[in-house]
């Protein structure tokens, strides 16, 4: 379930934008992965395309960078980097 809520806060905040740009979708979506944040690009991508079914986000392109520093401040964190839309 942690991953349920992980999803659920960035796509709250990809929402966010996405209205605030007046936006009909999301085209793409660029996040960073801490070294210690405990999932994987594969399960991280699984979980956002399962969460974000009929959101502005659904089918967006996801870019994924992983840190592998785990002395990084936000290690643990997952950071939304950007997102396109249209």
């Amino acid at each position: 379930m942690h991953e349920h809520s992980l999803i659920a806060n960035l796509l709250s905040k990809i929402d966010a934008v996405a209205r605030e740009q007046h936006a009909t979708r999301v085209v793409g979506v660029a996040v960073w992965i801490g070294a210690l944040a405990h999932i994987s690009a594969g399960h991280f991508r699984e979980h956002f395309e399962a969460g974000s079914r009929g959101s502005l986000a659904e089918g967006a392109r996801l870019d994924i960078e992983l840190s592998d520093d785990a002395d990084h401040p936000q290690a643990q964190d997952i950071l939304l980097r950007s997102i396109e839309v249209a």
